[in-house]
């Protein structure tokens, strides 16, 4: 396959998108071609006066300019409709991270991608995605064991976005937070049966007008998917503690494979992240992902893809050093 280098779109220009401008700036095989969004153009900011801003609706427009589009929208609203519409035009990646829902998002895209000869990557970041990659990884290394995932302490961006769609929230973000005795024991074998819901609780920082408090509470807790049936706990707090206390994006997590591989062997497979931004984390795995979309659909790949379905090769830009 001839080299070259990939020109890229970003679509969404919140913490993600910053983060992928961030990222493809990096790449010695990448170039940006600007950023779409449904937002006025005049009022994005980019972090590199030379990136280019254009209007969503000016897509269609640029098929022959962009090899692979990475998409930043959230994935309670925005991903579920952006990734089937835009997959027939280009090749895309997305980070959508609703577990639930991953399947029914891969026919969607998959159906979409297939008529139009695309590639569409889904749900690649680190939970789904290096997360995902780990707990096969461990399965099959220790088949007599069991799997243990926990996520935090720190902000989720698809949770915190699923808050801020609740009718009178202003601003808001949501912390997982592991249960730490269940952690601990999950480093010993125990545990493994315990669901998600067992091993976190959830914490929400919330600003909204004062007379829905009950009602804006009621509705996060019940929110299938995202918050039911876990511990959650909904603080109402002033914008200005909002703004002092909650802007940084710290996340991370672990996963954990315990077993035995002989009766008298006890083997422990742990991987883990502690990340000082999520989003820009989260970002630099989407750009890796948009490289592979670009070379498989050069191969003549179509169709939607998962973490599973990509050689590791085909993430680096110089795959002969692996």
């Amino acid at each position: 396959m001839e080299n070259k280098i990939i020109r890229i779109g970003i679509v969404g220009y919140g913490n993600l998108g910053r983060g992928a401008e961030l990222a493809i700036e990096k790449q010695s095989d990448m170039t940006l071609v600007g950023i779409f969004t449904r937002r006025a153009p005049s009022d994005v900011q980019p972090v590199f006066t030379n990136t280019h801003v254009y209007a969503y609706e000016e897509l269609s427009q640029y098929q022959d300019k962009i090899d692979v589009l990475i998409l930043c929208g959230g994935s309670a609203s925005d991903l579920p409709q952006m990734s089937p519409e835009l997959v027939t035009m280009y090749n895309i990646v997305d980070s959508f991270d609703n577990h639930a829902k991953i399947v029914d998002h891969l026919h969607h895209v998959q159906e979409a991608a297939t008529k139009s000869g695309k590639v569409g990557v889904i749900s690649v970041g680190w939970d789904p995605g290096l997360f995902s990659m780990n707990r096969v990884l461990g399965e099959i290394v220790i088949p007599d064991g069991g799997t243990h995932t926990f996520w935090g302490e720190g902000l989720s961006q698809g949770h915190s976005e699923a808050v801020r769609r609740v009718t009178g929230v202003k601003h808001a973000v949501q912390y997982t937070v592991p249960i730490e005795d269940v952690l601990e024991k999950a480093r010993e074998g125990i545990g493994a049966d315990l669901s998600a819901a067992d091993r976190h609780k959830r914490v929400c920082y919330v600003v909204a007008d004062e007379k829905d408090y009950e009602r804006i509470e009621q509705e996060i807790k019940t929110m299938p998917d995202y918050f039911a049936p876990y511990e959650t706990t909904v603080h109402f707090i002033s914008e200005a503690q909002f703004l002092k206390d909650h802007q940084k994006m710290k996340h991370g997590g672990f996963v954990i494979r315990s077993g035995n591989t002989s009766s008298e062997n006890k083997q422990a497979y742990e991987f883990s992240l502690a990340l000082d931004s999520n989003p820009k984390f989260t970002a630099s795995v989407l750009v890796a992902y948009a490289r592979a979309a670009f070379k498989l659909n050069q191969f003549g790949e179509t169709g939607a893809k998962t973490a599973f379905d990509i050689p590791l090769s085909f993430l680096s830009p110089n795959p002969e050093k692996i």
